[in-house]
């Protein structure tokens, strides 16, 4: 991205979120105890904006480098923007009832009803599509088959609005899937602007899905992989995975050249779709030892260091692109 370019995209941003502002990183934990631990230490990485939880008003707020924070009067459930373009999964009424804000250089651009409670909200790195996932029933991933979530997108460029994947024609395991109780979620789209991938369940099982928006089908990859997340580069795909049959998540990256998949050490404990802050680091968001809320942490993708936490009592982080 040339200099100019990468001005006017971080400026457009600024006007979404309300200004600039700077941050210092704590960090914690080890290679053998769960994300966010009492070890504090300091590290640094590019912009990001985040919802801070701590107030209780889930205010968006942005750092910076020097270490001071700037809180916002956007208020979301779930955040992210890229290039411009951001999507505020947010309370839009009595019920209650929820809504996806989409705005793109600081203007609204349209409010999607959601069917349920915000769980997961994504931009492709284009700023041209926008995604999102919200729980129908149920309030958790933690139970196969216990929940139904419904995702869909917005194409920014052109206004289309697809609700839900569940007409997408999916193929899993070499058979077309025909069962009725499918579920998606935690989309996350590629730098055409129309390859994607996401998580498909049925029957109790979680399968990490290939899909074509325009052509709109998916086909599976591989079992036990939620809420993936492309890399800027296309070539790694993080995502949860679970340590056991039913035990909590982890992060884990696959190399879809190699088909090899790596397991992130200091990230158990993690129930949330992680973000690339570079081709090397990935944040996420899960709840520290003996925390009430979650926080949000920072890994290498390559796996050479435990997870530290970045930002404590705060979600959603998302880099300034």
């Amino acid at each position: 991205m040339r200099a100019g370019r990468l001005t006017v995209t971080i400026a457009a941003i600024l006007v979404v979120v309300g200004g600039t502002a700077a941050y210092v990183v704590t960090a914690a934990g080890d290679a053998n105890e769960p994300a966010g631990t009492e070890h504090v230490s300091q590290a640094k990485v590019g912009d990001l904006l985040f919802v801070d939880l701590a107030g209780g008003q889930n205010r968006v707020e942005k750092l910076a480098g020097s270490g001071a924070r700037t809180p916002t009067d956007i208020a979301c459930q779930r955040f992210y923007a890229a290039s411009g373009t951001s999507v505020c999964l947010k309370l839009a009424g009595p019920g209650p009832s929820y809504a996806a804000e989409v705005s793109r250089d600081g203007k609204p651009v349209k409010s999607v009803a959601l069917p349920g409670i915000p769980s997961r909200a994504k931009v492709s790195r284009s700023g041209n599509v926008v995604s999102w996932t919200s729980f129908v029933t149920g309030d958790s991933y933690s139970v196969p088959g216990g929940f139904s979530t419904r995702t869909g997108f917005l194409d920014v460029r052109t206004g289309e609005t697809v609700e839900s994947l569940e007409h997408f024609t999916a193929t899993v395991e070499g058979s077309v899937l025909t069962a009725r109780d499918v579920n998606y979620w935690g989309l996350t789209v590629g730098s055409d602007d129309r390859t994607f991938y996401a998580t498909l369940a049925s029957g109790g099982f979680t399968w990490l899905v290939k899909g074509d928006l325009a052509a709109k089908t998916v086909t599976s990859l591989r079992r036990d992989a939620e809420c993936p997340s492309l890399s800027p580069d296309g070539t790694k795909v993080a995502y949860k995975k679970r340590i056991g049959r039913l035990g909590p998540w982890d992060l884990a990256v696959l190399d879809l050249a190699s088909n090899t998949e790596k397991r992130l050490p200091g990230t158990a404990g993690i129930d949330d779709q992680a973000t690339w802050l570079g081709e090397n680091e990935l944040a996420f968001a899960a709840v520290p030892k003996d925390a009430k809320l979650p926080a949000v942490h920072i890994v290498p993708a390559d796996g050479s260091q435990p997870a530290k936490v970045l930002i404590p009592d705060a979600t959603s982080p998302s880099p300034v692109t």
